[in-house]
């Protein structure tokens, strides 16, 4: 089984399924690449444009082609010398599915009961799902409501759409259950087509969603290795600051975040800090310093979102819910790992400690509950611990604190700003050979090639703030928005105002200040796409064309570094030219193969691309830093 020395990740939807991949190996061959890294391939919700919602682990999705139609993709791109990696989700799968029904049927008896991590109250599962004064309607065996169809009877309960759901959840989305692959009948239930697929031969690498919600992240990687045997394997973890990767994870590394924020640091100059706080200050009225804005936001995520898991994990724990919001907030990290029956590792010992020492003496009877406690409480601490962080900083903190935009990334900080070159160089020496790198992905809050242009500012913020002052005093709207807004579409430019208006939407409603995604106000709205409709018509391109030339250079360093550097360098569709992607769904926009060059920009990154890559592929893996 071969181990890639590169990767071209592709987003597959109902429109671009296993037949058009197999049409553009030519074209991948020809880049550079060795293997293409696909979204996931099993059977999920019908309209998804992701595939994070699976609804049937023993189908290759239909839309896509089916099991013939990937075993011809495979073929195909066998025979240009192309392997392929996949990406699976072990942590969840969407509740419409015919195992959950059955748990809804028929309770703890159910066969499927062991599927899911249910928190059953009085024999009941609470659905959150009611939303109105509609009452449900027995439909036969059906009970229906709106879109919404449950066994009648069962062993359920429906309750308000606003409170949590009697199950463990990816983040705050109800509509995706918690599965529990620590048991083994499970595991392999949930993995048997992946696991043919490698057996096979068609598979050669796996990338692992999100172990941080598992119940033993550790134990998973160690049975996926014993099963998929040589198959390389990255997982989907989040790494803050200093922290690194698990030694005894087996696995080959992760999917590069903590790389791309270290190569966005080097474009960064440190010395357009404290201008461009002082600026973002004025602009916004928020703090100049981020951390009691990241405290802030994960307080209100807890109280908005986590009721249901606080309650569980204070039962678990023995201790009030007050107390365990206190330390999931304190939390800096999205996981430590502490193993249940084991003696926790010092490194996590010391992290949950340094938390608990900016908390309340309520706290103290947790810490020693999630250290040294039950195997319910110890589990259920680490498990919060990631949703917390998810939406308390990266759905809300970074988009209210944001003086340089580009440091606003998934496990980055964006109060530090650059990386010295020594430390980069440090490290590097301490990746594992074949971790995965990366600029850009589905979940990057900006494309690669517009916080190439965000990273000029730190050397021009003068210039910057003229600017910014020019086009507010044509146009306003909201002070906790409009600088987000100025940076984007500087970024961004040209953007047309109805991405534009889609950005700011998910913007404002991840920030939470004025809007939410629970508590919307269609005035505000309204407003904002007047803005953003005026926005676009003014000459901030003008600024954009202006720094150009800096932005091509940090774009063409940053690609050669990524490329370059130890590891599997990934590239994300359509970015081996320049790509202007904001967050999702703007970054998932289908691209046309092979993306043609219409810029000089386009064509230098091309070439960079191509000609590392295919550099990558005759110097081989694990070559020596």
């Amino acid at each position: 089984m071969s181990r890639p020395t590169s990767t071209y990740r592709l987003q597959l939807t109902p429109d671009f399924g296993f037949a058009q991949v197999a049409e553009i190996a030519g074209y991948l061959r020809d880049l550079g690449v060795s293997h293409v890294y696909l979204s996931p391939i099993l059977q999920s919700t019908p309209e998804s444009r992701h595939g994070y919602d699976v609804t049937d682990h023993s189908r290759i999705r239909d839309e896509f082609g089916g099991a013939t139609g990937f075993r011809e993709m495979a073929q195909h791109l066998a025979a240009h010398d192309l392997g392929v990696v996949v990406d699976i989700v072990p942590n969840h799968m969407n509740t419409v599915n015919a195992q959950f029904w059955s748990v809804l049927k028929d309770g703890p008896a159910s066969p499927y009961a062991r599927w899911f991590d249910i928190d059953w109250a009085d024999g009941t599962v609470a659905l959150p799902v009611l939303g109105d004064d509609v009452e449900p309607v027995v439909d036969g065996d059906v009970l229906r409501y709106h879109e919404h169809a449950f066994p009648h009877p069962g062993h359920y309960r429906l309750v308000g759409w606003r409170e949590g759901p009697g199950y463990r959840r990816f983040f705050d989305v109800s509509s995706l259950i918690g599965l529990r692959v620590e048991d083994p009948a499970v595991l392999f239930a949930t993995h048997e087509v992946i696991f043919w697929l490698l057996d096979e031969g068609l598979v050669d690498g796996l990338r692992v969603d999100h172990p941080d919600g598992l119940t033993d992240p550790r134990g998973y990687l160690e049975r996926l290795r014993r099963r998929a045997g040589s198959a390389w394997t990255v997982v989907e973890k989040i790494l803050i600051g200093p922290e690194r990767l698990p030694d005894d994870w087996a696995c080959d590394g992760t999917t590069g975040y903590d790389v791309l924020n270290r190569v966005n640091g080097l474009f960064v100059d440190p010395a357009g800090k404290e201008p461009l706080v002082r600026l973002f200050s004025e602009r916004t009225g928020q703090p100049a310093d981020y951390r009691p804005v990241m405290a802030q936001a994960k307080r209100e995520v807890l109280d908005l979102f986590f009721g249901s898991e606080v309650d569980r994990l204070a039962r678990a724990a023995s201790c009030e819910p007050a107390a365990v919001r206190e330390l999931l907030a304190a939390m800096p990290v999205y996981r430590a790992y502490i193993v249940p029956g084991e003696e926790p590792p010092p490194e996590s010992v010391e992290i949950v400690e340094l938390a608990a020492e900016a908390c309340s003496p309520a706290v103290r009877p947790l810490v020693r509950e999630v250290l040294y406690g039950s195997a319910e409480a110890i589990t259920r601490f680490q498990q919060t611990c990631g949703p917390v962080m998810a939406k308390g900083v990266e759905d809300t903190a970074l988009y209210r604190w944001y003086p340089l935009a580009c440091l606003n990334e998934v496990g980055g900080e964006p109060d530090v700003f650059g990386v010295p070159v020594e430390e980069f160089h440090e490290f590097c020496a301490g990746l594992r050979p074949y971790t995965m790198t990366t600029l850009s992905t589905h979940d990057t809050k900006r494309s690669e090639d517009v916080r190439a242009r965000l990273a000029v500012l730190s050397e021009l913020p003068e210039e910057w703030a003229a600017s910014v002052s020019e086009w507010s005093s044509a146009l306003s709207f909201d002070p906790c928005l409009d600088y987000l807004a100025w940076q984007n579409l500087m970024a961004a430019w040209p953007i047309s105002a109805e991405r534009f208006t889609d950005y700011l939407l998910k913007a404002a409603r991840e920030a939470k200040t004025a809007i939410s995604w629970i508590n919307p106000d269609p005035s505000y709205e309204r407003k904002l796409r007047d803005f953003a409709e005026a926005a676009v018509r003014l000459p901030v391109g003008a600024f954009t064309e202006r720094i150009e030339p800096y932005a091509v250079s940090n774009s063409l360093g940053a690609k050669l570094v990524q490329l370059m550097m130890p590891g599997v360098p990934d590239v994300y569709q359509g970015n081996e030219i320049t790509d202007f992607s904001l967050v999702d769904p703007d970054n998932r926009r289908p691209v046309s193969f092979p993306p043609k060059p219409v810029t000089a920009w386009d064509t230098a990154k091309q070439l960079v691309t191509t000609q590392a890559l295919r550099l990558r592929r005759r110097l081989g893996g694990a070559g020596a830093y």
